[in-house]
């Protein structure tokens, strides 16, 4: 587990503290782009749920010239079977885990606990929540990819087979194609994975209706 959490921004539960969700952001962007949805939810306080949104690290993005930016990972390349670098997937997988492991530390169980991601924050939720060896609530894949997704079958815990994983894609995004959330989802079903495909009339962002599911799939698993 690391020395120091990364830095988050946290919205606590209402009344007792029974569940957490890790909501991680996309490329450029930080804890506090996705903090003002957890009240758009509309989650019923009973549920007692905790939000954290962590901080990615500023690092420098090949692709953008070098410039310094809340990032996952770096991306070298556009290249659709390279785009993710594997190193700092690992790296960013590794300090989610310490998070969830804190959460589990402080008395919440793994199968009260969610990761949701976005665009990068996607891959960091689907390569480490399909690897965790305890299981979680549920995955929310949101506008995302898979790195390496040829590798899940050597790497998967089967701690994780019977969670279940949302994945959600706009029909027009142009950042991360359909068919790169589809070959996620294909990849997570052909690995045993009960997965589901939501898809929307959006671009490479978030939309009412898809916000609706994701508090249906938060209430289903989470109650």
């Amino acid at each position: 587990m690391a020395n120091e959490l990364l830095p988050a921004v946290e919205i606590a539960a209402k009344g007792e503290h029974k569940a957490t969700i890790i909501w991680l952001h996309g490329l450029g962007d930080s804890g506090n782009g996705f903090a003002p949805i957890a009240p758009e939810l509309g989650l019923a306080d009973s549920l007692g749920v905790k939000f954290i949104f962590p901080h990615a690290p500023v690092r420098p993005v090949t692709i953008n010239n070098g410039m310094q930016m809340g990032a996952w990972y770096d991306i070298k390349t556009l290249d659709m079977g390279s785009r993710a670098d594997v190193e700092g997937v690992v790296e960013s997988s590794n300090s989610v885990q310490a998070i969830i492991e804190a959460e589990i530390a402080a008395g919440i169980p793994a199968s009260k606990i969610m990761l949701i991601g976005f665009s990068q924050g996607g891959v960091i939720s689907l390569h480490l929540g399909t690897r965790f060896n305890q299981s979680l609530a549920g995955i929310v894949a949101l506008s995302t990819y898979m790195c390496e997704p040829e590798s899940l079958a050597s790497q998967k815990h089967e701690a994780n087979l019977n969670t279940p994983i949302l994945c959600c894609h706009g029909q027009q995004d142009e950042v991360v194609p359909p068919f790169l959330g589809q070959t996620a989802f294909t990849t997570l079903k052909n690995n045993g994975y009960k997965a589901v495909w939501k898809e929307y009339i959006m671009q490479h962002n978030v939309c009412l209706p898809e916000i609706k599911d994701i508090a249906k799939f938060i209430n289903e698993h989470l109650a």
